[in-house]
């Protein structure tokens, strides 16, 4: 397969969007850090804070994993298309390779980071007891339910 100088610029885009997604959410996971240790000082042994905190420690180790996989894609991209430039093929294809693996590998944390976050969200509502949100089904029976009366 013979790629062109071409071929590696087009993952700059998708690479750099989806470094501008894991900025917002390192941004919004140090909002929330900063929130829960504000309530973390005020309340004592609660233990829905300490799994929020050892959750947002896990998840804040993922996403710099993400934000180093996403640079290094950028960066092997680079060095394709200047490996291209001075017609070094072989080391080009190599490279252009190790960036679509390292752009991959990205995206595989990201997906597991998104599963944490969503666990965490899950532990955050623990503590509210009645308010179960119900399946679609349930939500159809009831409406049915509600309907016949």
């Amino acid at each position: 397969m013979d790629i062109s100088i071409n071929t590696p610029a087009l993952l700059f885009p998708a690479i750099s969007l989806i470094m501008l997604a894991y900025t917002n959410r390192f941004l919004a996971l140090a909002t929330r850090v900063r929130s829960l240790h504000n309530e973390y000082n005020k309340t004592e042994n609660n233990s829905v804070v300490h799994g929020q905190i050892k959750n947002l420690r896990f998840r804040i180790k993922l996403i710099k994993q993400m934000q180093a996989l996403g640079v290094m894609a950028f960066l092997s991209c680079i060095i394709c298309m200047y490996f291209i430039y001075i017609e070094w093929m072989i080391m080009s294809h190599w490279v252009f390779a190790f960036s679509l693996l390292s752009f991959s590998c990205s995206l595989a944390i990201s997906l597991w980071e998104i599963q944490l976050s969503t666990k965490a969200l899950e532990l955050e509502l623990s503590d509210m007891e009645g308010l179960e949100d119900p399946t679609v089904i349930q939500y159809i029976k009831s409406k049915f339910d509600k309907d016949k009366e």
